[in-house]
């Protein structure tokens, strides 16, 4: 393995490693200490991978967009899967990792947003971009099942995707409120409706 390499893997065993703890406390939360002792590395080397703090939240947003994107391809990669069914195995992909206790593949977008909207411009850009390209790419997948005909064409494939992923986003902090799955039950009938077009 090349020196840029190595360098690389290091700086992602880190993120890795402390992606569970941002996940379950937040960002502002968590210190570079604590970072230091769930990554189990000592401060020196820290800063050898990232200058700052925020530029590891900068560093730990943009691979979790990059990760998340690519289990979205493995979702719709089904070749026998309409629209309609690569969608729903979005939606339910989105529900298990909320409701199944695995605290580290939670959503970071719905984590963080709050917590460093204000606070960071550069990760709000980061969030912003990557929000935009899920969206994107939920569009698409529902532009070809409108054309393969499981969705319904009613409302235009940006809309209807921004409209789903919003949903799930509000769904979710509502999850996360009432400590119960049942925001998920209303965002799944809500999603078949614009879906479908059923009551």
């Amino acid at each position: 393995m090349t020196v840029p390499n190595k360098h690389e893997s290091a700086k992602r065993s880190i993120l890795d490693s402390a992606r569970p703890l941002i996940g379950a406390r937040g960002f502002s939360a968590v210190g570079i200490a604590q970072i230091l002792v769930q990554a189990r590395i000592p401060k020196g080397s820290f800063y050898h991978y990232f200058n700052s703090k925020e530029h590891f939240g900068e560093e730990l947003l943009s691979l979790y967009i990059t990760d998340y994107l690519a289990t979205l391809e493995t979702l719709f990669a089904a070749p026998h899967h309409n629209g309609y069914e690569k969608i729903c195995s979005y939606l339910e992909f989105w529900r298990n990792t909320h409701t199944d206790g695995k605290v580290g593949d939670k959503c970071l977008i719905v984590k963080l947003a709050a917590d460093i909207a204000d606070l960071s411009e550069t990760m709000r850009q980061i969030m912003q971009r990557g929000t935009a390209r899920v969206i994107e790419r939920l569009a698409q997948v529902i532009q070809n099942g409108q054309q393969d005909g499981s969705l319904c064409p009613t409302l235009p494939a940006p809309m209807l995707a921004a409209a789903l992923y919003q949903t799930w986003l509000g769904a979710t902090l509502m999850v996360k409120i009432t400590k119960n799955a049942q925001p998920f039950d209303v965002a799944w009938q809500t999603s078949n409706v614009l879906l479908k077009g059923l009551p």
